[in-house]
């Protein structure tokens, strides 16, 4: 179950492109690196043996095929294959190295440039089965000549808003049954706006904000007496979300965080859910205590494409005021439009380059635990 709010967008990712780099060419004339090999198989289970009395050779049921390698355009000098060899397999033992370990086939015994070739294809479908968050491999060349790898890990959020409602939590604290709930959930929403950076749809540089100021310039515009409820309906949203960042801009439901899950004694399962949430963003608060949900965000960007064909992750992940009613379905609707015009997504991304230098432990397990939270928190709040 998608817990956030799944729009269909225009999610075109492009091809990772190195403005200091180059691919090497012999490597890029590999057919279909980046689909899995063909097996003729059969289901032994069921079978019976049959003996023959002659010689078939049926071992090739068995084999996997390996990348097809289109024939060599250009001869390249014995001393540079040497070079790219020697870098190559310097670097391939630095990929192996790093993702747990695995042990590479030997590929020396094939001719330049086959032995590359086979060496890439093995590498990319071992990371693709094994690698969490796995993205692509690249083998570039830089301008010193120099070949090695460079790796991409990505969290796709996919087509999904995050967009955490507010409204629905005012309406908790105003409530006596679920008042105890509300401040428990203070305290996470203190913590996405204080430490995890999101934005929030009342303050002039969120993405939302101009969201519901066109609308509100809309309505101002429009006579029709039907869009007095529309009218109030944004009313609500403003004072709402006024409110409500009025009380987690106060730093104290950051500081009693602790203190309110320790006190905290569920009734019901709302209010298990409730805990669990909070539990979990705690926990990543104090794994975590300064790190951004921003921090490793990145878009591979095409020298001909604009900053506004961008689907920035200010635009997919913030505060609203409810995801509920005519309002949102207005501003879902205008969100959807414009991000499909867009052709890239700007998602969290680590890059490793394989180059001789030390490779930073960096990893996307802030990342792979908060955005399910956030999904957690919205179900809740949106049906409580």
């Amino acid at each position: 179950m998608e817990y956030a709010t799944q729009y269909y967008i225009g999610h075109h990712p492009n091809a990772p492109k190195a403005k200091a780099k180059k691919t090497i060419q012999a490597v890029g004339r590999v057919h279909n690196m980046g689909t899995k090999d063909k097996r003729c198989t059969r289901n032994k289970q069921g079978q019976t043996e049959v003996s023959t009395t002659t010689n078939v050779a049926n071992g090739f049921l068995r084999t996997t095929f390996l990348p097809k390698l289109e024939a060599m355009k250009t001869v390249q000098p014995a001393t540079e294959v040497e070079k790219i060899e020697t870098d190559f397999y310097c670097s391939l033992c630095a990929v192996a190295r790093h993702y747990n370990g695995f042990e590479p086939m030997d590929t020396r015994t094939f001719d330049y440039p086959y032995n590359i070739a086979l060496s890439v294809w093995e590498v990319e479908n071992h990371l693709k089965r094994n690698t969490k968050n796995w993205n692509c491999l690249r083998l570039v060349q830089d301008d010193k000549g120099k070949t090695f790898f460079i790796s991409e890990e990505q969290y796709n959020t996919g087509t999904t808003l995050f967009y955490i409602p507010v409204i629905p939590l005012y309406k908790m604290l105003k409530e006596s049954k679920t008042k105890r709930a509300a401040r428990l959930l203070l305290s996470v929403f203190a913590y996405l706006y204080h430490v995890a950076d999101i934005p929030y749809y009342r303050q002039e540089d969120a993405y939302l904000y101009w969201q519901y100021e066109m609308i509100s310039d809309w309505i101002e515009q429009d006579d029709e007496a039907e869009l007095d409820s529309r009218k109030e309906e944004l009313k609500i949203a403003q004072w709402c979300g006024e409110k409500i960042e009025q009380k987690i801009f106060n730093r104290k439901n950051l500081d009693l965080f602790a203190e309110r899950i320790k006190a905290f004694k569920p009734k019901n399962n709302f209010e298990r859910e409730c805990l669990h949430v909070a539990k979990e963003m705690f926990a990543l608060y104090t794994v975590y205590p300064t790190t951004t949900v921003f921090q490793n965000a990145k878009y591979i960007q095409d020298d001909e494409e604009q900053e506004d064909e961008v689907i920035a992750m200010r635009k997919y992940i913030s505060f609203i005021a409810d995801a509920k009613g005519w309002l949102y379905e207005t501003i879902a609707e205008s969100v959807n439009n414009e991000f499909n015009e867009c052709g890239t997504t700007e998602e969290t991304t680590i890059v490793k380059e394989f180059n001789g230098t030390a490779i930073t432990d960096y990893s996307l397990e802030f990342e792979n635990r908060l955005f399910p939270l956030i999904g957690d928190l919205c179900y809740l709040l949106n049906n409580d």
